[in-house]
Protein backbone atom coordinates (compact mmCIF):
# COMPACT_ATOMS: atom_id res chain seq x y z
CA UNK A 1 0.00 0.00 0.00
CA UNK A 2 1.25 3.67 -0.74
CA UNK A 3 1.53 5.22 2.86
CA UNK A 4 1.75 9.54 2.90
CA UNK A 5 3.93 10.47 6.15
CA UNK A 6 2.76 14.09 7.51
CA UNK A 7 4.96 15.84 9.50
CA UNK A 8 9.13 14.86 8.82
CA UNK A 9 10.79 15.84 12.23
CA UNK A 10 13.05 13.62 14.33
CA UNK A 11 11.04 10.62 14.95
CA UNK A 12 9.40 10.50 11.44
CA UNK A 13 13.57 10.39 10.03
CA UNK A 14 14.41 8.65 12.75
CA UNK A 15 11.61 5.56 13.03
CA UNK A 16 9.29 5.64 10.83
CA UNK A 17 11.11 6.13 7.00
CA UNK A 18 13.75 3.19 8.47
CA UNK A 19 10.21 1.48 9.16
CA UNK A 20 8.86 1.79 6.03
CA UNK A 21 11.88 1.29 4.16
CA UNK A 22 12.25 -2.08 5.40
CA UNK A 23 8.77 -3.64 5.22
CA UNK A 24 7.46 -5.21 2.51
CA UNK A 25 3.34 -4.11 2.92
CA UNK A 26 4.72 -0.32 2.23
CA UNK A 27 5.41 2.20 -0.01
CA UNK A 28 6.34 5.56 1.23
CA UNK A 29 5.02 7.41 -1.67
CA UNK A 30 4.47 11.23 -0.38
CA UNK A 31 5.06 13.64 2.20
CA UNK A 32 3.64 16.23 3.57
CA UNK A 33 5.88 18.90 5.83
CA UNK A 34 6.65 22.81 5.96
CA UNK A 35 10.17 21.80 6.67
CA UNK A 36 11.79 18.76 5.98
CA UNK A 37 11.59 16.06 3.09
CA UNK A 38 12.74 12.55 2.48
CA UNK A 39 15.13 12.47 -0.75
CA UNK A 40 13.58 10.75 -3.74
CA UNK A 41 9.89 10.77 -1.99
CA UNK A 42 7.07 13.62 -3.65
CA UNK A 43 7.16 16.09 -1.33
CA UNK A 44 4.21 18.80 -0.14
CA UNK A 45 3.53 21.16 2.02
CA UNK A 46 -0.23 20.51 2.90
CA UNK A 47 -2.25 17.79 3.20
CA UNK A 48 -4.98 19.08 1.38
CA UNK A 49 -2.81 19.34 -1.55
CA UNK A 50 -1.47 15.69 -0.85
CA UNK A 51 -4.59 14.42 -1.10
CA UNK A 52 -6.16 16.32 -4.13
CA UNK A 53 -2.89 15.54 -6.40
CA UNK A 54 -2.65 11.46 -4.89
CA UNK A 55 -5.47 9.61 -4.71
CA UNK A 56 -3.61 6.68 -4.86
CA UNK A 57 -2.62 6.93 -1.48
CA UNK A 58 -4.29 5.13 0.84
CA UNK A 59 -3.03 5.43 4.08
CA UNK A 60 -1.56 8.68 5.81
CA UNK A 61 0.56 8.71 8.90
CA UNK A 62 0.36 11.60 11.11
CA UNK A 63 3.93 12.59 12.47
CA UNK A 64 2.60 15.83 13.69
CA UNK A 65 2.56 17.48 17.58
CA UNK A 66 -0.54 16.54 18.81
CA UNK A 67 -1.98 20.41 18.30
CA UNK A 68 -2.36 20.32 14.82
CA UNK A 69 -2.46 17.11 14.53
CA UNK A 70 -6.67 17.19 14.51
CA UNK A 71 -7.21 18.95 11.54
CA UNK A 72 -4.89 16.81 9.15
CA UNK A 73 -6.51 13.79 10.18
CA UNK A 74 -9.64 14.47 10.39
CA UNK A 75 -8.97 15.65 6.27
CA UNK A 76 -7.55 12.32 5.43
CA UNK A 77 -10.03 10.42 6.96
CA UNK A 78 -13.27 12.10 5.03
CA UNK A 79 -11.03 11.78 2.04
CA UNK A 80 -11.36 8.23 2.62
CA UNK A 81 -7.84 7.07 3.52
CA UNK A 82 -7.06 5.14 6.04
CA UNK A 83 -5.01 6.96 9.12
CA UNK A 84 -2.22 6.08 11.55
CA UNK A 85 -1.67 8.56 14.32
CA UNK A 86 1.94 8.71 16.19
CA UNK A 87 1.36 9.11 20.31
CA UNK A 88 -0.48 10.66 21.77
CA UNK A 89 -3.40 10.10 19.23
CA UNK A 90 -4.89 14.01 19.76
CA UNK A 91 -4.34 17.11 22.13
CA UNK A 92 -7.48 15.99 23.83
CA UNK A 93 -9.90 12.86 24.10
CA UNK A 94 -12.79 14.71 22.75
CA UNK A 95 -11.40 15.60 19.51
CA UNK A 96 -10.27 11.98 19.10
CA UNK A 97 -13.80 10.51 19.80
CA UNK A 98 -14.45 12.70 16.80
CA UNK A 99 -12.31 11.36 14.56
CA UNK A 100 -13.35 8.07 15.74
CA UNK A 101 -16.88 8.76 14.73
CA UNK A 102 -15.72 10.10 11.17
CA UNK A 103 -13.36 6.89 10.76
CA UNK A 104 -16.75 4.55 11.32
CA UNK A 105 -18.98 6.81 8.79
CA UNK A 106 -16.51 7.13 5.91
CA UNK A 107 -15.62 3.31 6.58
CA UNK A 108 -11.90 3.20 7.26
CA UNK A 109 -9.17 2.35 9.56
CA UNK A 110 -7.73 4.55 12.74
CA UNK A 111 -4.87 2.96 14.41
CA UNK A 112 -3.71 5.08 17.35
CA UNK A 113 -0.19 3.50 17.93
CA UNK A 114 1.61 3.32 21.17
CA UNK A 115 4.82 2.29 19.90
CA UNK A 116 6.41 1.33 23.62
CA UNK A 117 3.83 -1.61 23.87
CA UNK A 118 5.95 -3.06 21.13
CA UNK A 119 8.98 -2.79 22.95
CA UNK A 120 10.56 -6.20 22.92
CA UNK A 121 10.02 -7.13 27.12
CA UNK A 122 6.31 -6.40 27.15
CA UNK A 123 4.45 -8.86 25.86
CA UNK A 124 6.56 -11.69 27.77
CA UNK A 125 5.82 -9.28 30.97
CA UNK A 126 2.01 -9.18 30.27
CA UNK A 127 1.83 -12.92 30.06
CA UNK A 128 3.86 -13.37 33.51
CA UNK A 129 1.86 -10.89 35.26
CA UNK A 130 -1.90 -12.32 33.79
CA UNK A 131 -2.66 -14.43 36.62
CA UNK A 132 -0.52 -12.36 39.70
CA UNK A 133 -1.56 -9.97 42.29
CA UNK A 134 -0.12 -6.69 42.22
CA UNK A 135 1.14 -6.00 45.83
CA UNK A 136 2.73 -2.25 44.22
CA UNK A 137 4.79 -1.10 41.46
CA UNK A 138 6.72 1.79 40.57
CA UNK A 139 7.51 3.55 37.38
CA UNK A 140 10.60 5.80 36.90
CA UNK A 141 11.06 7.75 33.62
CA UNK A 142 13.30 10.31 33.28
CA UNK A 143 14.88 11.80 30.41
CA UNK A 144 16.96 14.34 28.80
CA UNK A 145 14.53 17.19 27.28
CA UNK A 146 17.14 18.52 25.60
CA UNK A 147 18.66 15.49 23.88
CA UNK A 148 15.34 13.89 22.84
CA UNK A 149 13.08 17.32 21.78
CA UNK A 150 16.05 19.93 21.21
CA UNK A 151 14.71 23.27 20.73
CA UNK A 152 10.96 21.80 20.02
CA UNK A 153 9.12 24.59 22.31
CA UNK A 154 5.80 23.25 20.81
CA UNK A 155 6.12 20.58 23.70
CA UNK A 156 5.92 23.32 26.62
CA UNK A 157 3.30 24.79 25.00
CA UNK A 158 -0.62 24.09 26.14
CA UNK A 159 -1.54 20.54 24.36
CA UNK A 160 2.03 19.91 23.93
CA UNK A 161 1.92 17.53 27.51
CA UNK A 162 5.08 18.23 28.56
CA UNK A 163 7.24 15.53 30.44
CA UNK A 164 3.46 13.89 29.62
CA UNK A 165 4.90 13.28 26.24
CA UNK A 166 7.37 10.62 27.19
CA UNK A 167 5.22 9.65 30.57
CA UNK A 168 2.61 8.70 28.48
CA UNK A 169 4.91 5.90 26.86
CA UNK A 170 5.18 4.01 30.53
CA UNK A 171 1.81 5.13 31.13
CA UNK A 172 0.75 2.54 27.61
CA UNK A 173 3.01 -0.05 28.65
CA UNK A 174 1.55 -0.25 31.96
CA UNK A 175 -2.24 0.07 30.47
CA UNK A 176 -1.42 -3.24 28.46
CA UNK A 177 0.06 -5.18 31.08
CA UNK A 178 -1.79 -5.09 34.10
CA UNK A 179 -4.45 -8.10 34.69
CA UNK A 180 -6.50 -5.43 35.89
CA UNK A 181 -7.25 -2.03 35.01
CA UNK A 182 -5.89 1.31 37.03
CA UNK A 183 -6.72 4.83 37.33
CA UNK A 184 -5.24 8.01 39.78
CA UNK A 185 -5.56 8.99 43.10
CA UNK A 186 -3.79 11.62 42.71
CA UNK A 187 -0.60 13.92 40.67
CA UNK A 188 1.88 16.83 41.21
CA UNK A 189 2.81 18.74 38.58
CA UNK A 190 5.86 21.32 38.76
CA UNK A 191 5.51 23.95 35.76
CA UNK A 192 8.64 25.79 34.23
CA UNK A 193 7.57 29.54 35.47
CA UNK A 194 7.63 30.33 31.75
CA UNK A 195 5.76 27.60 30.74
CA UNK A 196 2.46 26.00 29.93
CA UNK A 197 2.60 22.18 30.46
CA UNK A 198 5.01 20.03 33.15
CA UNK A 199 8.55 19.52 32.95
CA UNK A 200 8.07 16.73 35.93
CA UNK A 201 5.14 14.72 37.31
CA UNK A 202 4.78 12.31 40.15
CA UNK A 203 1.27 10.20 40.12
CA UNK A 204 -0.33 7.81 42.83
CA UNK A 205 -2.49 5.28 41.04
CA UNK A 206 -4.55 2.23 42.25
CA UNK A 207 -3.17 -1.11 42.96
CA UNK A 208 -0.12 1.09 44.90
CA UNK A 209 1.32 2.06 41.84
CA UNK A 210 3.16 5.51 41.79
CA UNK A 211 5.08 7.15 38.71
CA UNK A 212 8.39 9.68 38.76
CA UNK A 213 8.36 11.31 35.57
CA UNK A 214 11.29 14.04 35.05
CA UNK A 215 12.51 15.97 31.56
CA UNK A 216 15.40 17.75 33.24
CA UNK A 217 17.07 14.10 33.66
CA UNK A 218 21.09 14.42 32.71
CA UNK A 219 23.68 11.53 31.86
CA UNK A 220 22.22 7.51 31.79
CA UNK A 221 18.46 8.07 31.28
CA UNK A 222 15.99 5.82 33.02
CA UNK A 223 12.81 4.00 31.74
CA UNK A 224 12.00 1.32 34.45
CA UNK A 225 9.03 0.04 35.89
CA UNK A 226 9.22 -2.69 38.77
CA UNK A 227 6.36 -4.61 40.47
CA UNK A 228 5.94 -6.33 43.70
CA UNK A 229 3.49 -9.51 43.56
CA UNK A 230 1.90 -12.36 45.09
CA UNK A 231 4.49 -14.84 43.25
CA UNK A 232 7.40 -12.66 42.60
CA UNK A 233 8.94 -9.44 41.81
CA UNK A 234 8.82 -8.25 37.96
CA UNK A 235 11.13 -5.24 36.64
CA UNK A 236 10.82 -3.96 33.01
CA UNK A 237 13.87 -1.43 31.97
CA UNK A 238 15.30 0.18 29.02
CA UNK A 239 11.61 1.41 28.00
CA UNK A 240 10.21 -2.34 28.25
CA UNK A 241 12.99 -3.75 25.93
CA UNK A 242 14.48 -5.55 29.58
CA UNK A 243 12.94 -8.08 31.51
CA UNK A 244 13.66 -9.40 34.99
CA UNK A 245 12.08 -11.89 37.42
CA UNK A 246 13.56 -11.36 40.51
CA UNK A 247 16.56 -9.71 40.04
CA UNK A 248 17.86 -11.89 36.79
CA UNK A 249 17.66 -11.50 33.17
CA UNK A 250 14.50 -13.18 31.50
CA UNK A 251 14.31 -11.65 28.14
CA UNK A 252 14.45 -8.75 25.46
CA UNK A 253 17.13 -6.74 23.69
CA UNK A 254 18.50 -3.78 24.68
CA UNK A 255 17.14 -1.87 21.43
CA UNK A 256 14.20 0.09 20.33
CA UNK A 257 14.27 -0.82 16.50
CA UNK A 258 11.82 -3.17 16.82
CA UNK A 259 8.82 -0.92 17.70
CA UNK A 260 7.90 0.96 14.27
CA UNK A 261 8.04 -1.84 11.82
CA UNK A 262 5.34 -3.69 14.72
CA UNK A 263 3.28 -0.82 14.21
CA UNK A 264 3.21 -0.86 10.31
CA UNK A 265 2.94 -4.25 10.49
CA UNK A 266 -0.69 -3.99 12.86
CA UNK A 267 -1.36 -0.97 10.53
CA UNK A 268 -1.43 -3.19 7.34
CA UNK A 269 -3.36 -6.02 9.28
CA UNK A 270 -6.37 -3.48 10.46
CA UNK A 271 -6.64 -2.09 6.92
CA UNK A 272 -6.86 -5.52 5.62
CA UNK A 273 -9.16 -6.89 8.31
CA UNK A 274 -11.38 -3.71 7.80
CA UNK A 275 -11.09 -2.39 11.39
CA UNK A 276 -9.68 -0.03 14.04
CA UNK A 277 -7.75 0.27 16.77
CA UNK A 278 -7.98 3.56 19.45
CA UNK A 279 -7.15 2.45 23.18
CA UNK A 280 -7.26 5.98 25.10
CA UNK A 281 -6.67 4.36 28.05
CA UNK A 282 -2.78 5.67 28.62
CA UNK A 283 -4.25 9.24 27.36
CA UNK A 284 -7.41 9.14 30.11
CA UNK A 285 -4.50 8.45 33.14
CA UNK A 286 -2.66 12.03 31.67
CA UNK A 287 -6.21 13.82 31.14
CA UNK A 288 -6.83 12.79 35.06
CA UNK A 289 -3.44 14.20 36.26
CA UNK A 290 -4.33 17.31 34.63
CA UNK A 291 -7.72 17.65 36.54
CA UNK A 292 -6.52 16.11 39.67
CA UNK A 293 -2.92 17.28 39.87
CA UNK A 294 -1.68 20.35 42.34
CA UNK A 295 -0.07 22.57 40.59
CA UNK A 296 3.79 23.78 41.38
CA UNK A 297 5.78 26.23 39.99
CA UNK A 298 9.34 25.78 39.41
CA UNK A 299 12.37 27.95 37.75
CA UNK A 300 12.31 28.61 34.26
CA UNK A 301 13.26 26.38 31.56
CA UNK A 302 14.97 27.41 27.95
CA UNK A 303 16.60 25.29 25.62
Amino acid sequence: MKVALVGIGKIALDQHVPALAASPDWDLAATVSRHGTVAGVEAFTGIEDMLAARPDVQVVSLCLPPVPRFAAAAAALRAGRHVMLEKPPGASLSEVHELQAIARDMGVTLYATWHSRAAHAVAAARRWLADRRIDEGRITWREDVRKWHPGQDWIFEAGGMGVFDPGINALSILTHILPRPVHLKSAELDFPANRDAPIAARLSMTQGISADFDFRQQGPQTWDMEFATDAGRLALRMGGNLLEIDGQPAGGEDTIMGEYPALYAQMARLVADGASDVDLSPMVLVADAFTLGRRRTVEAFDF
